[in-house]
């Protein structure tokens, strides 16, 4: 007996210390939450479960992951700090402690929630250390699983910041305007982030700017970036929009690019096209041409419409010329005239030649519509110069007032009408009912003498006697010869139309006398008067 226990007991020794040994070895490389499950001894917290399987989290999707603990110690443990490690294709946080709210008694367990987000496909794995007052002041446990990609996204990195679009392509430009896109920022986590920065990251002359508001965004809250392209060179543009937030991820970007291709610039036509919201000024012609071989005094009218959905003011008419002859009437398409759309105004312009030979000049428009200038070319050839001299002049309330022409006195007119005839009565001129005188253009004194005179017009020549009534364009007129023309009243309105003194045999250069009163060609005299002649043999 006494040798058999001698025998027993180095193996006894050797069994200790062997199995004393192994645990030693083994504990020092086994995993970190196994150490501290059979490490804490029966006194502190151990994870329920050592190694968490958190499943598969798809891209840019945020999954809830529950951790339990329990205390399997005989004294009621505090929890502290916990620090989350995740791999580089997750991002972890904590949205829920159970364990911090109060001391966890023995035997009791405690849950903690994780918000783990996939940002990158492949698999995740995230360390979770917690500290706590049991006896191995730490315990550790260990969640993974995999992240999954669906389509185009396998090789994009996912952020708590959704923008919708994930990247802008303002397609190609070819006209001179300004695009505006639309980008929808969202939270997509469970807590709000702030926006700690927003811009785009471009050259200047890509012309790519910036407007947004946005800047705390709660858990699935979102706000609106307006990006605006305003292209100021030919060829491709590209930037990045950059938001800067307090997310796990910290970043987002959003691509932008577009490519301007300028059309070649065409000669502009005259009438613009239409514009939404704007006046258009049109013209019934496109130019007005006059003619070839114009003699006399010659008028044309052309309608100005508003061809637009806006109402258009008129605000100035003017001819680019100022010796040729032209000029227009104002009681039609005036300045300040109002057109609403579809109105239109006349627009009448008279040419009487200063010289002969072609006629370049142009009608100039402006208004408040779409493009705000209308040119209206006008052409013509004149074979003969028409006198301005010989002008039908319409006369006021007051005898002088002959557009500042001529002063004829009111003794002057008495003496030539003594033993005749008495002078018209001088009627009030309250209003115009017509324009009397575009029914006297064209006619002109080629033969004049105190009591009488030959007029030449389109009809061809008439003699006229002072005091008679003769029949003009339709109107009866009274004909009173004065000095220096013709007055024609009708129904309270008179018209003057004077005599070219150049016409007259006292002004000529050529050898004739001054003195003579015989003239061929249809030349009249008095006894009164000094002789005057036509130099047309009207």
């Amino acid at each position: 007996m006494r040798l058999y226990f001698v025998f027993l007991l180095p193996v006894f020794l050797v069994l200790v210390l062997s199995g004393t040994t192994s645990h030693a070895q083994r504990s020092g490389f086994d995993d970190p939450g196994t150490r501290s499950a059979s490490g804490g001894g029966g006194d502190g917290i151990v994870p329920v479960e050592t190694n968490v399987d958190g499943g598969t989290i798809p891209t840019g999707a945020t999954a809830q992951v529950v951790v339990l603990f329990r205390n399997e110690g005989s004294q009621p443990v505090e929890t502290g700090v916990i620090n989350l490690y995740p791999s580089s294709t997750v991002s972890g946080s904590i949205s829920l402690n159970q364990c911090s709210t109060e001391p966890l008694p023995s035997g009791a367990e405690c849950a903690i929630a994780l918000s783990v987000k996939g940002l990158q496909a492949g698999p995740w794995r995230l360390e979770m250390l917690m500290r706590h007052s049991g006896r191995t002041r730490l315990v550790t446990t260990t969640l993974s699983g995999s992240v999954e990609s669906s389509g185009e996204n396998s090789d994009k990195l996912a952020s708590d910041i959704e923008t919708i679009p994930d990247e802008v392509d303002f397609g190609t430009l070819s006209a001179s305007q300004t695009m505006v896109e639309p980008i929808i920022l969202r939270n997509i986590t469970s807590n709000p982030i702030s926006m700690t920065d927003i811009y785009i990251d471009a050259r200047e002359q890509a012309g790519l700017s910036l407007n947004t508001e946005c800047e705390t965004l709660d858990a699935g809250q979102a706000c609106l970036a307006t990006v605006t392209w305003s292209p100021q060179l030919k060829g491709p543009s590209s930037g990045v929009l950059v938001i800067k937030h307090d997310g796990p991820t910290a970043l987002a970007s959003v691509i932008l690019k577009g490519e301007y291709t300028p059309d070649t610039v065409n000669q502009a036509e005259v009438f613009p096209e239409a514009v939404p919201g704007k006046g258009l000024l049109v013209s019934s012609q496109t130019e007005i041409d006059f003619g070839s071989d114009v003699g006399t005094a010659s008028t044309i009218t052309v309608s100005l419409v508003n061809a637009g959905d806006a109402p258009m003011i008129i605000e100035d008419i003017k001819i680019a010329g100022q010796d040729n002859g032209l000029n227009f009437k104002g009681d039609g398409c005036a300045v300040a005239t109002v057109l609403e759309p579809i109105e239109a105004c006349p627009l009448t312009l008279s040419w009487s030649p200063t010289r002969v030979g072609a006629l370049l000049d142009d009608i100039q428009i402006s208004h408040n519509g779409a493009r705000g200038i209308l040119v209206l070319p006008v052409r013509g050839t004149a074979s003969q110069v028409v006198s301005q001299d010989q002008k039908a002049i319409v006369l006021k309330s007051s005898p002088a007032a002959i557009l500042g022409a001529l002063d004829i006195a009111e003794d002057e007119g008495s003496k030539r009408n003594s033993g005749k005839r008495p002078p018209p009565p001088k009627p009030s001129y309250a209003t115009e009912v017509m324009n009397p005188a575009s029914v006297l253009d064209g006619l002109k004194i080629t033969s004049f003498a105190p009591t009488r005179a030959i007029v030449n017009g389109p009809g061809g020549s008439r003699i006229m006697f002072d005091g008679e009534e003769v029949l003009l364009g339709g109107i009866p007129w009274s004909v009173d010869i004065q000095k220096n023309g013709i007055e024609f009243a009708h129904q309270g309105q008179r018209v003057l139309l004077l005599f070219d003194r150049s016409l007259s045999s006292i002004n000529r250069v050529s050898g004739q006398s001054g003195s003579g009163v015989s003239n061929s060609g249809g030349s009249l005299s008095d006894s009164s008067a000094t002789t005057t002649s036509s130099s047309d043999g009207g």
